[in-house]
């Protein structure tokens, strides 16, 4: 059994970040949304030497920091998460290998992330982020296709470990048109850019950060958990088991439209923890955006294409193995090089300064295995974020989701014969159904660099399976950064 009590270290790290940061005045969490800092100037005191009013200070006439021209040119942000997720004992006639466990249980996540950023040259930066890991998602992040945690891993180890997730250079080249504000955060620079321009990133990051971005519903730390709201269900992206990989991605923003390209590397075998550094196993994805807006509201729309070409199994293969050898089905017998696509569409909209909507569709291949991501085969998903502004509290978070996620026929029949997915298999699928999962979670603000979050999941047919379930997941959520 693994201990549930929480590790101490997160406790240090929390210190840390909040001490760090307010000691050095290092940008908030609220200035990485875009508020800039203020400069506050004394007010002038009486005549000045010719009697006439004093003039008060400008910004101009302040002496600058001596560290000015170093925080231009460096950038350091951290953050830490600690996840508390667990679940009361729910209905389930028989478990499998990657089922829920139906037994009252609950684990913890814990992570702490420094981003080191350094300007190269002119619109060049490099960035690198070590962070350290510990714990394990519910049944070892299995049992459900829409896992509950976006915090959660494919592994997990009981003591805190290292790691190098993102190492990676960006080059913008501005090709004219208005002028941009980028806001400094992690991951990316201060910087004044051109409308149309061109980025280009290269190196190991996650590829969902740079598609598939969704204001209202992304981000794990600070929004929702459920690995099928933050992302498309259906959008197998190029990763390693803990979501990352290495590739390069470009974009072309002209005016309100942006294209988008990338080209990244699979892991050595489906769902592994190493990526194939032959070149031979590969994702190439493409992305159009366009941006509008209603009013003095701003919108947009997505449109995510991708294409995994790997070694892969057949559903149909995999069961036909089966019956002619004996024993359960299992892809990793019928593995041949294959490609698989699939596509989804994002959309959000502000509705109102403190109220904005979200809208998520997918499709992806059902007669191959999923390679990265989870057992989704079509996905829907949708949901609202609400600040707290009309009851005092602006920079607290509401939101609401809803998620139906659905198996392709060959998935479900290989889940049936006692095959096992990438998330899911009880063993046996007498009765499968629609998986679908409500989430809701309220964001407390507590200061400028520290939130707590509680939130809520209602599960229902976990894993594509009406004979067990629904499944109440709670989770507590304490998040600090700087």
């Amino acid at each position: 059994m693994i201990a549930r009590r929480p590790p101490p270290i997160w406790l240090v790290s929390a210190a840390l970040g909040l001490g760090l940061g307010a000691a050095l005045g290092l940008p908030t969490r609220g200035w990485a949304q875009g508020e800039a800092p203020s400069v506050v100037l004394p007010a002038p005191e009486g005549p000045d030497a010719d009697g006439d009013p004093a003039e008060a200070p400008s910004v101009a006439s302040a002496p600058a920091s001596p560290l000015q021209g170093l925080f231009d040119r460096f950038a350091i942000h951290g953050q830490t998460t600690f996840t508390e997720q667990a679940h009361p004992s729910f209905s389930s006639p028989y478990v499998g290998t990657n089922s829920l466990t139906p037994a009252a249980m609950g684990r913890e996540t814990w992570d702490a992330t420094v981003d080191l950023g350094v300007r190269l040259w002119s619109g060049a930066e490099v960035w690198i982020a070590p962070e350290i890991d510990q714990g394990f998602g519910l049944d070892d992040t299995l049992g459900v296709a829409g896992f509950p945690s976006g915090e959660a891993y494919k592994v997990g180890r009981a003591a805190p470990y290292l790691r190098l997730p993102e190492f990676f250079v960006r080059q913008t080249i501005d090709l004219g048109g208005g002028e941009v504000q980028i806001d400094a955060e992690a991951g990316q620079m201060a910087q004044t850019v051109s409308q149309n321009r061109l980025v280009v990133t290269v190196g190991k990051f996650a590829v969902t950060s740079v598609f598939d971005l969704n204001s209202y519903a992304h981000d794990p730390r600070g929004d929702f958990l459920n690995w099928t709201i933050i992302d498309a269900g259906t959008f197998d992206y190029a990763a390693e088991a803990w979501g990352y990989s290495a590739g390069a991605a470009m974009e072309w923003y002209t005016g309100p439209w942006t294209v988008r390209g990338g080209f990244f590397l699979l892991s050595n075998v489906p769902n592994g923890p190493y990526l194939d550094t032959r070149f031979d196993q590969y994702q190439l994805i493409g992305e159009l955006e366009r941006r509008y807006a209603l009013g003095a509201h701003p919108g947009k729309i997505l449109v995510t294409g991708f294409l995994s070409r790997g070694r892969m199994g057949t559903y149909a293969d995999a069961i036909a193995y089966a019956q002619a050898n004996g024993g359960a089905p299992s892809t990793a017998l019928v593995r041949r090089l294959a490609s698989r696509p699939g596509v989804s569409v994002d959309w959000q909209q502000e509705v109102t300064g403190d109220l904005g909507a979200f809208l998520r569709a997918g499709w992806a291949d059902g007669r191959y295995e999923a390679y990265e991501f989870t057992d989704v085969d079509e996905t829907v998903s949708g949901g609202l974020s609400l600040k707290g502004r009309a009851w005092g509290r602006a920079q607290d978070t509401v939101g609401l989701a809803g998620v139906i996620n659905l198996a392709s026929p060959q998935l479900i029949a290989y889940l049936a014969d006692g095959g096992l997915g990438v998330l899911v298999g009880d063993g046996k699928l007498p009765h499968p159904g629609s998986e679908r999962i409500g989430e809701t979670y309220y964001d407390f603000a507590l200061s400028k660099i520290f939130d707590a979050a509680l939130d809520y999941q209602l599960v229902v047919n976990p894993g594509y399976n009406r004979d067990r379930g629904p499944a109440s997941i709670f989770a507590l959520r304490l998040h600090a950064q700087f």
